[in-house]
């Protein structure tokens, strides 16, 4: 079974539909005794990282997120709640993944929030990910985001846009996608399917 978490994300109808279309049914829930048995976990979201950390909180699932040895799977916004902290507000986050999310650099006269369709760059040994398997080096995908993770050991794959940034992340069961899969054609669905393959105990 996989656990959307009810996070008040703007794209968790999106999700929904396509794991759907995966012929995967998800259960929608902030339950903690409902996440912690789900063989895979994904968290949505989408908005302002102090806002979604608050919401957490308030349901008791921060520790419960901590706590979680199957595959997760942050999207948007829940990739970056997946780092230490954000400059949105000074805001602790997870902690699961080493590094702060700024802002995206306006200053080259670069639109910000960064919208619309930009290429996967794998990153060394990283990009060998089996959330990347069947995924040509420099896919398109989907984004909509004002801040971002800088890349680290621990990118699977960057994006440039005004600079690089973590496009993919993972460390350990804990993974996530700054893009949006769910809006990104073929090579989303083929993500969210490498996600779905992946063996519950993975950790790595």
């Amino acid at each position: 079974m996989i656990a959307i978490i009810d996070s008040g994300g703007a794209n968790i109808a999106s999700v929904r539909f396509a794991l759907e279309r995966l012929g995967v049914d998800a259960e929608l829930t902030a339950d903690p005794a409902v996440i912690s048995a789900a063989e895979r976990v994904i968290l949505p979201g989408v908005g302002a990282a102090p806002v979604a950390m608050a919401r957490l909180d308030e349901a008791g699932l921060v520790d419960c997120i901590r706590s979680l040895t199957r595959p997760v799977l942050g999207i948007c916004l829940g990739m970056q709640l997946l780092f230490e902290r954000s400059e949105e507000g000074n805001t602790p986050l997870l902690g699961l993944i080493d590094g702060t999310c700024a802002a995206l650099d306006a200053s080259g006269g670069l639109t910000v929030p960064h919208m619309g369709w930009n290429r996967l760059i794998p990153q060394g040994t990283a990009g060998a990910h089996p959330l990347l398997t069947g995924v040509v080096p420099g896919a398109h995908v989907y984004f909509v985001h004002g801040y971002a993770a800088p890349v680290s050991e621990n990118t699977v794959a960057a994006c440039d846009y005004g600079g690089p940034f973590t496009a993919l992340v993972a460390r350990g069961n804990f993974m996530g996608a700054q893009f949006h899969p769910e809006r990104s054609g073929p090579v989303g669905a083929t993500i969210l399917q490498n996600f779905i393959n992946l063996p519950a105990g993975r950790e790595g």
